[in-house]
């Protein structure tokens, strides 16, 4: 096991080798819609990319992933093992909506052996979020 400040180092590392490993502009928080962020998330178990829908009201967040849940089909084209969670808790116990692709293998930021994939995985899933989101960009943000 590691203690708090281990873990913390752990994950400081994580992040900043792979912004050094593959230095890239990500869109992340900048999609121009207030609550709707692209995010990697990394933990002890999992690894995936997301894009998350928390505006402060539930009725545009609804519209939003409605208007994503339309396009749905197109998404599953560039990635087949996206999923749509309506109802996705966070750790603090917030609900959100989010859609997401998993990392599908053996994955802990808690081992260094294991973070070369995810970061592979990471730049390929997100580069492919991030273009299908700017080609129906218009079509998101019409709601």
């Amino acid at each position: 096991m590691f203690s708090k400040e281990e873990a913390a180092q752990l994950r400081k590392l994580f992040w900043t080798s792979f912004g050094k490993s593959f230095p890239r502009k990500w869109l992340l928080y900048n999609t121009k819609i207030k609550g709707l962020a692209f995010k990697f998330v990394a933990d002890r178990k999992k690894a995936m990319v997301c894009l998350d829908i928390e505006t402060t009201d539930e009725i545009a967040n609804l519209l939003y992933f409605d208007q994503l849940l339309s396009l749905k089909t197109l998404l599953e084209q560039e990635l087949p093992e996206v999923i749509f969670d309506d109802s996705h808790e966070l750790n603090n116990g917030k609900t959100i909506h989010r859609i997401y692709v998993p990392f599908k293998g053996k994955f802990s930021i808690h081992n260094k052996n294991t973070w070369r994939d995810c970061y592979e995985f990471f730049v390929t899933k997100m580069s492919k979020f991030e273009l299908f989101y700017y080609e129906y960009e218009d079509i998101i943000k019409n709601i």
